[in-house]
């Protein structure tokens, strides 16, 4: 008799289990999907840093060549 209840709880809750793989699946079909969007962001987010990153590296560049410029250009002015 003991012996039956176990076995009864044990078929009830493979049921169970079995009647919530479908949900299961959508579930992780749904994580799967939001991952790959993540993924996909991400790597797209990793280009623009890049970008900004050369561009901004150009306007110190820039500013430093104009700074330097008009250091030389006033040191001319004075000199000569």
């Amino acid at each position: 008799s003991a012996l039956q209840a176990q076995v009864d709880a044990t078929v009830r809750t493979m049921r169970e289990t079995i009647n919530n793989l479908p949900e299961r699946k959508e579930r992780l079909d749904s994580f799967e999907n939001r991952t790959d969007r993540l993924s996909i962001t991400s790597h797209g987010s990793c280009d623009g840093v890049g970008k900004a990153r050369k561009l901004v590296w150009w306007k110190d560049i820039k500013g430093r060549m104009c700074l330097i410029s008009s250091v030389i250009i006033f040191l001319l002015v004075i000199v000569v």
